[in-house]
């Protein structure tokens, strides 16, 4: 008796035809510094020209556990564009601008036309950041994933001039913190989420979440932004000192990674509005007030510090979203002080 691989599981036809539904959509974001082609062992980019002093700054993450709502409602695109923005946002706050993406998207069965919205999504993004999606791997491992699920991660490398890295390292006592809008809860505290509002609320998938006229999936599903336009904008008219992407870990933890020592955050929450989406998780699941900037990004997708005399050019800066002041640089050890 003989066996082929199809018999375990594993079905190349599956692949090939996956692999034939997205070359057109990754070709789309291919620019004149690609220098392989779909099915090379490794994508070639060519750093662009006219770069003095360049660094290369990359970073990986996945879309976590928000890819339940995917194989929920059977969208799969708006994911792949969650991961690209989410790694974007990653190295942007370095000051770098994206030049290429690589995406590992692994399955317990592989569904072509899955694979090919994943990849819609990815495309999409890429394109509106200027970054071509040159390479990637999907694996078919039968038994590692339940069927109709799988996951999804992303690299990304981008570029910046070393004199334009932001580092933080500028960061003074009376900087102001402003910040650009969230569309939501972006890629984090889905788990947290999940349980409060399908397990201790007992909604479904298609269900309205009360206080945000839209269904639990339009909600869920809302794209993680990429803040590339606003900030490179921002950058023409303010010395940004500092830049905090704020995802796992919320406000909390995640603007302490860019102070030096000696500086601490006031935030005052009461300077915006926290969007209905989280008032709800926090109302329905009896979460803590402490607990909720921890793990949630409470309307705040990035966080930019600049001097105190240049608030004013940051409040009138052009851009898709308008950022607003949340707080000031004190004194007192690298944390942030929640009121």
């Amino acid at each position: 008796m003989s066996s082929r691989y199809r018999d375990s599981g594993v079905d190349i036809d599956a692949a090939s035809k996956a692999g034939g539904l997205i070359s057109g959509l990754v070709k789309k974001t291919w620019n004149e510094n690609v220098l392989s082609e779909i099915g090379n062992f490794g994508g070639l980019y060519a750093v662009p020209p006219g770069l003095e002093d360049p660094v290369l700054v990359s970073s990986s993450d996945g879309v976590g556990t928000k890819l339940r709502i995917a194989f929920m409602t059977g969208k799969h695109d708006s994911v792949g564009r969650d991961l690209v923005n989410h790694c974007v946002n990653d190295i942007l706050v370095q000051g770098a601008e994206p030049l290429f993406f690589l995406d590992y998207f692994a399955c317990g069965k592989l569904y072509p036309e899955t694979v090919n919205d994943v990849v819609r999504g990815l495309s999409a993004a890429c394109l509106e950041n200027g970054c071509a999606l040159i390479g990637g791997e999907t694996a078919e491992m039968p038994g590692f994933y339940a069927n109709g699920e799988y996951d999804l991660a992303g690299c990304i490398v981008g570029v910046v001039e070393r004199s334009m890295l932001i580092d933080g390292k500028k960061i003074s006592p009376g900087d102001e913190v402003w910040a650009y809008p969230s569309s939501g809860l972006h890629t984090n505290g889905y788990s947290l989420a999940r349980k409060v509002i399908f397990e201790d609320a007992g909604l479904g998938i298609d269900d309205e979440l009360p206080g945000t006229g839209k269904t639990v999936a339009g909600e869920l599903l809302e794209v993680h932004r990429s803040y590339l336009p606003e900030v490179l904008t921002l950058r023409k008219t303010v010395e940004v000192k500092g830049l905090a992407h704020i995802t796992g870990g919320g406000l909390v933890d995640n603007i302490p990674r860019i102070l030096p020592g000696g500086c601490g955050i006031e935030i005052d929450t009461g300077s915006w509005e926290v969007p209905p989406v989280f008032r709800y998780l926090q109302e329905a699941g009896g979460i803590e007030k402490a607990e909720m900037y921890r793990v949630f990004n409470m309307g705040v997708g990035m966080a930019v510090v600049v001097s105190g005399d240049e608030g004013g050019e940051v409040a009138s800066a052009e851009g898709r979203w308008r950022p607003f002041r949340i707080g000031r640089v004190v004194t007192g050890d690298p944390r942030v002080e929640i009121s």
